[in-house]
């Protein structure tokens, strides 16, 4: 099967609404079944956020803890065999952590239930570490969960049109017996609708050398290119400080111990820190940088520019589609993220960006349509 250039149709993220729950005290509560197969990050605030802000649905909530990634994605149907509502909701949420498909074949009175398949990320773009098996086993739970699905989400543009350039591209490797038109098909009932973010105030005083990094501190983010930037802004004699947030293991990794090693003294606060002080360090930085490789969404650089900080991250992912040129450095390349911080350490940041289509006003607005 030859390889074709997919044109996907075009769908606006959200529309400037703002969110309004309905009071229908007249009407039988509508129920959804909402179904989240890896409990960590995104796909947590994700749940809590829906069921908070929709609290006029009848939400019946199935989670698995976030942790054996290749059990959840592949056993979750046998996790809630016994687990599954009797009575069918009016509609299905699911994230792409779930196999959808088996579900409702194991369930039968799922079968004509509206249901939509939400992406927080796919397999097809997602790196994987040294310690993991290349293996088709997940794709394939997206895949025929997106083909189960009547509507499909995705969070970012780039979390889209990269799933679909994945799944084109194992279809033409398979051997024989493939249909035509897999893809047009799941890219025609697909749009995209990020997880609203919450805006976090701005401090009353901003460090304007302060470098604020607030990811998890593994190998996805690349925290390792971000040692390296900092060893060459040193040489530079620029002044800077360091705020290190974000999830770290017991074991500290090593590009952290590197910096804590080489940079003892400008860093002013390192660790994992409670929402409150973790907010109030966001309000106070300068400047929030990504070496990441792998960014579906981004809500913790977004959380951190929703408080002020200005973002610079690298020119692939997401961020294309959230931040402009002024913002983004060359892929991988220290070099450059050493000379863009050492520009605006000493001189100011590009003016502020507008993310407004993320945060809750906008994305929650849609997100209240989809579920109406």
């Amino acid at each position: 099967m030859g390889k074709t250039t997919l044109s996907l149709p075009e769908r606006p993220l959200v529309q400037p609404v703002k969110l309004t729950v309905p009071s229908e005290p007249s009407r039988p509560a509508r129920t959804i079944l909402l179904l989240s197969a890896y409990r960590s990050d995104s796909h947590a605030w994700w749940a809590d956020w829906l069921q908070r802000s929709f609290s006029h649905i009848d939400w019946q909530v199935l989670e698995l803890p976030g942790r054996h990634f290749a059990w959840r994605i592949r056993g979750n149907p046998l996790s809630w065999l016994d687990r599954i509502p009797p009575a069918p909701p009016d509609l299905i949420l699911a994230s792409s952590m779930v196999d959808l498909a088996t579900l409702r074949g194991l369930h039968p009175h799922l079968g004509q239930v509206p249901a939509i398949y939400y992406f927080h990320e796919n397999q097809f773009a997602y790196p994987r570490s040294e310690h993991q098996l290349s293996t088709v086993e997940a794709a394939m739970v997206q895949i025929y969960g997106a083909l189960a699905a009547d509507r499909i989400l995705f969070n970012s543009e780039y979390n889209r049109s990269s799933y679909m350039d994945g799944l084109q591209d194992l279809l033409a490797r398979l051997p024989d017996h493939c249909p035509r038109g897999v893809v047009e098909r799941l890219a025609a009932r697909s749009a995209v609708l990020p997880v609203p973010v919450r805006a976090i105030k701005p401090g009353s005083e901003r460090d304007p050398h302060l470098v604020l990094w607030n990811h998890r501190w593994e190998y996805d983010k690349d925290p390792s290119l971000f040692a390296t930037a900092l060893d060459a802004l040193a040489e530079s004699e620029t002044e800077f400080r360091l705020a290190l947030l974000g999830k770290r293991s017991a074991t500290a990794p090593e590009a952290l111990e590197r910096i804590r090693q080489r940079h003892r003294q400008r860093i002013v606060i390192d660790g994992w820190l409670p929402r409150s002080a973790y907010c109030q360090w966001l309000g106070r930085a300068a400047i929030v940088v990504s070496t990441a490789r792998h960014e579906f969404q981004g809500l913790s650089l977004l959380e951190a520019v929703s408080a002020g900080a200005s973002p610079l991250v690298p020119d692939d992912l997401c961020y294309p589609e959230q931040y402009p040129s002024a913002h983004r450095y060359p892929v991988g390349c220290a070099q450059s993220l050493a000379r863009k911080l050492k520009d605006w350490l000493e001189q100011a940041p590009p003016p502020r960006v507008n993310i407004d289509p993320w945060l809750e006003a906008q994305a929650g607005a849609a997100w209240q349509r989809v579920l109406r």
